[in-house]
Formats: C-alpha cells, structure tokens, sequence
C-alpha cells in the first residue's frame, strides 16, 4: 500500500516522519510523493499553538472529503497532548502519540485487517528510554537532521510539550556516531542535531551537547555539524570553549528568547532574565565572531502590559538578531497560563506582532547587510526556477549565485563565495575559487 505524509512543525518531527518511513518502508509499503498515489495518509501533528492545531485539522477534513476510502493516521504531539479531542476526530482511523512509533507497521496492519478504528496513545512515565527509529535518508534534503534528544523538564507555564513528550531523555553516544555514520555513508556532508531541548543532551549521564558535537565531527564523511533550536541555560563557557574548537562546527544558534521583559519571563517561568540571556549572547559572540544568533519572540502574554512588550523589543533590539520569529501567544488548556487572569485581546496581540515584525525584518535586513564583503564556504543545496544556485554559509545565512555560471549543478558540493550584495531575505555571491574537498 502506499503512504503519504504530512509533517507540521518543527525540525523534530521532520525527524520523527523520516524514521516512520523507514519503518513502514521496511515493512512492504511504498512512501509516495504525490498524495494522489496513497491509500494511506498520515499526519505528523504539532500542537505548540491553536493555529496548528487548526491547520491540521483542515488538512484531515481535506483528505477524507477528496479520499473517502483512504487511511487516516494521527500521530504527533497533539494526540499526545489532547488524547480525547483527538480521539473525537471522526477523519482519523488509527491515532497514536509521540510515544512507540515502532509500533506503527504492526497497528496499519491490524487496521488493514480488522477495519476497526484504533487509539493507541501511550502515556509517558517518570522516565522513558529514547526510541530510536530507523533514518539514514532525509527525502529531498541535502542536510540531515539528527535526532538526538527529547522531552522536556522545564514547564514553562505557557508550554503544552513536556505533556506532548514527556521527560527529558537522549540518544546514546553510541547510537549518535552510528546515525552520524549511517548519513555520511549515504553522502551527507552536513548534519543538524536536533531535539525538543537540544540543550539538555546528556543531562541523564551528566553528559553534554558538546559531546555529542564532537561524536558527529569524528566522523568520516561528516564536514559540518549544526545545531538546532536552543534554551540559553547550558550554553556554558566550557561547552562553547569546546564547540569553538571543533572546524566542522557551524556558528547558527537559534536562541529562544520569547520576551525581552523580566517580569513577562518570570511569569513564564522561564529559567533566566534579559541579563543572563545578554551574557550568553556576549558570550557566543566572543568565541564565534562570525556567529548568526536568531530567536523566538512571543507578543501578547497574559498581563504583558503596553510598557511590558515595550521593554521586551528594546531589548530584541539590541540584541542584534540574524532572524526573529515572532508570534502571538496561543492558549493552550492544561498549561497554567491558560488559566492566567488579564489575557490580552486579540487586538493587542496583533497589533504588537506587526511591531515586532517590523523590527524583525529590519534586524535581518541589517545582519545580511553585514555579511557584504566576507568570504564563506557555502554548502549549495539545489537551484531554483528562477536562475540561482542556493546554499547556506556556516553561520546559516542563505546565499544565492547565478546559476548561469556555472551552468551545472553544484547541489551537494561546497564552494568558497564572496558576497556581494543582500536583500531582505538573503545574500547574493560570487564564487571566489574551486570547490572544497
């Protein structure tokens, strides 16, 4: 039978569909790329906020309206987080949470055979082992992204995921250079360490993410590691000391920051203030000059006062970001925000987001401006339609260069570029020499 996915959400759960096509491929189906071709359709969820919420459910009425008979499969944080609603989705005929994903090829099959619909949400407990899913491909992807950690021990009080994922847990190192391996045999030369709360690899063995940095830099084949989305706590001087070391390592850290303003942060119950979130900043930028430090921003917190978000995006400001996501704050029920007096109005929230986009846009606009002139090897990833070669330099920056010269493809390959120019969304290059080894 044939399958197709749906993916929402972050570089985890691009993860997570990866290794679940693995799965089912190992057990005699056929991933397809054209939603046309399926029988059975699943969907990865994300429930970080309302919105997604909502585009997933869209996307499943979608489905069943144009495939009647097909498969619809629900997995993902939002049956995790919300067993019941999801178990009143009457589009989903088989619904299973972030939790035993190994077990999906043996439940399609007792849904093939039965015809009776199945909710398997596994509940997590106290604490859980990492479940390592089969992914030495990324479909359409020249980077790969390398699950590593899970779960979450924080509860920030806005925050649905630690019920979404349980406790904090991670990859083994073991399994880590054998993933980093499994890659760069199949021909990938950048890896992406991703993770619920990447930050937190390790913290089970008293390890650390630097370590699992230095496993994938060992590995032959392996020419550049990233790091996905970040909390600031454990960025330490002895873990950057050791991650500067390393020349595989690429400078991009995506630094969640979601206010600016210590009275918002502490009723976020966020684990540090704008002073400590400043250091670790100086601190990046002292051993990674060239570093891209970009951010979450949220708008509209329950009692964020107009004072409040004021303070929050002054300090966005000065931080200089490379990019800021910027996004409204989503009630989610069960977290303690939710039931926080003094909700601000949708008015306000909206009004504070385009604000705050404004300075994003003008944050980026600036970072690219200062690339002009500098010189990066640039890892090229595919051309586009409209006559450009586009690859990512070290730091993440998105680079374009024509792609009349050369002609042939430099997909997979990583060229020396100078830039030359930039505009709102990226930079624009030359290349100054041949292609690295």
């Amino acid at each position: 039978m044939n399958c197709y996915f749906y993916t929402f959400g972050c570089k985890v759960n691009t993860c997570e569909t990866a290794g679940m096509q693995s799965l089912l491929q190992n057990a005699g189906y056929t991933v397809v790329s054209q939603p046309e071709q399926a029988d059975i359709f699943l969907f990865n969820s994300c429930t970080v906020t309302a919105s997604g919420d909502s585009r997933l459910h869209h996307a499943m009425r979608k489905v069943r309206r144009e495939h009647p008979d097909a498969l619809l499969v629900l997995t993902g944080c939002y049956p995790q987080a919300y067993p019941e609603q999801a178990a009143a989705i009457p589009e989903a005929d088989l619904i299973i949470g972030t939790k035993h994903r190994s077990r999906l090829p043996a439940l399609l099959a007792q849904l093939c055979q039965n015809h009776a619909r199945i909710a398997a949400v596994d509940s997590y407990a106290r604490q859980d082992d990492f479940e390592v899913l089969p992914c030495d491909t990324m479909p359409d992807n020249t980077r790969a992204f390398l699950k590593i950690q899970d779960g979450c021990n924080c509860f920030c009080s806005y925050c649905i995921i630690p019920y979404a994922r349980g406790r904090c847990r991670s990859l083994s190192l073991k399994d880590v250079a054998a993933g980093a391996a499994a890659f760069a045999k199949n021909g990938y030369r950048e890896i992406v360490l991703c993770g619920i709360n990447l930050g937190f690899y390790g913290m089970e063995w008293g390890g650390s993410l630097a370590e699992a940095v230095e496993c994938c830099a060992r590995t032959a084949g392996v020419e550049r590691v990233r790091l996905g989305s970040l909390e600031p706590e454990r960025l330490t001087e002895e873990q950057l000391s050791r991650l500067a070391a390393l020349p595989q390592f690429c400078p991009q850290f995506h630094l969640s920051l979601q206010s600016g303003c210590d009275k918002t942060l502490h009723a976020m119950n966020r684990k540090y203030d704008s002073a400590e979130y400043a250091e670790i900043c100086r601190r990046i930028r002292r051993y990674f000059p060239d570093c891209a430090i970009t951010t979450d921003f949220m708008v509209g917190f329950p009692a964020e006062s107009e004072v409040d978000f004021q303070t929050s995006l002054a300090f966005a400001e000065r931080m200089g970001f490379a990019a800021m996501h910027v996004f409204r704050y989503s009630p989610r029920a069960g977290t303690r925000a939710a039931q926080f007096p003094d909700q601000c109005s949708g008015a306000e929230k909206t009004s504070r987001m385009e604000r705050a986009q404004k300075a994003a846009k003008t944050a980026k606009e600036n970072f690219l401006k200062s690339q002009i002139g500098k010189e990066f090897p640039v890892l090229f990833e595919r051309e586009r339609g409209d006559g450009y070669h586009v690859g990512h330099t070290p730091n993440g920056t998105v680079v374009r260069i024509s792609a009349k010269n050369p002609k042939k493809s430099l997909r997979n390959r990583v060229f020396c570029v100078r830039i030359v120019e930039s505009d709102a969304e990226c930079c624009y290059g030359i290349l100054t020499g041949k292609s690295l080894p």
